[in-house]
Parts: C-alpha cells; sequence; structure tokens
C-alpha cells in the first residue's frame, strides 16, 4: 500500500492530561526518516526543554491554534508565534514551549532527518 494514516488519538499521550497531550504520529503512519507529533498544551503548560544535538534532527513547529512561546536558551531570546504561524529549529538551538495565554494551544511538530 501506498500511503499509512493515524488518528492523534491512536497512541496514548506522553505527557499528563492535566498539562494538555502529545501524540506521537511517526509509528502509526510507518515514517522512516520524518517524525511528526501533535502537541496540545493547557494554558501555563509547557515542554520539556531540549535540542535534537544527537539526533541531528532540524525541527519544525506549526501553531495551529493558540498562541506560544519558545524560549530559545542559545539564542537568550524568546519567539512568540500564533496561529497559522511557524518556526524552524536547527539540532543544536536548545527550546522550550511554553503556553503563557488563557486559552488551549495546538501544534504540529515536524522533524527530519531521524
Amino acid at each position: 500500500m501506498g500511503y499509512d494514516t493515524v488518528a492523534k488519538t491512536d497512541p496514548e499521550s506522553v505527557i499528563d492530561e492535566e498539562w494538555g497531550g502529545m501524540w506521537f504520529l511517526k509509528d502509526g503512519l510507518g515514517t522512516e526518516e520524518l517524525g511528526i507529533s501533535v502537541l496540545e498544551l493547557e494554558p501555563d503548560g509547557k515542554g520539556m526543554e531540549h535540542d535534537e544535538t544527537d539526533s541531528g534532527q532540524e525541527e519544525v513547529y506549526y501553531v495551529v491554534a493558540g498562541t506560544i512561546d519558545i524560549e530559545l536558551s542559545d539564542a537568550d531570546e524568546t519567539v512568540t508565534l500564533e496561529a497559522d504561524e511557524a518556526i524552524r529549529l536547527d539540532a543544536t538551538e536548545t527550546r522550550q514551549i511554553h503556553n503563557r495565554s488563557d486559552e488551549r494551544a495546538k501544534l504540529v511538530l515536524v522533524g527530519a532527518p531521524l
């Protein structure tokens, strides 16, 4: 078959429901070099601070709904993104996503190569 489908809720969320949810879709889609995830953050929720130096993976974050702040430790900068905006991050850039708004935020996270 030349395609695969997956629903966001097919895999279990890897973060506690009180903070939102994060679903890794890579396995369900059978991708070999592309990671794709959906992240939803409740108000005051935040993602894990990390970089992708070990994997060499660059990432793109696309905001579907809400407003998020991305703290870039290495650049000593915070980037704010709203719905329909995106950012590309080098593998070596340390980042942490925050939802400082009063609405739930939803993002699609894409990374390659794995």
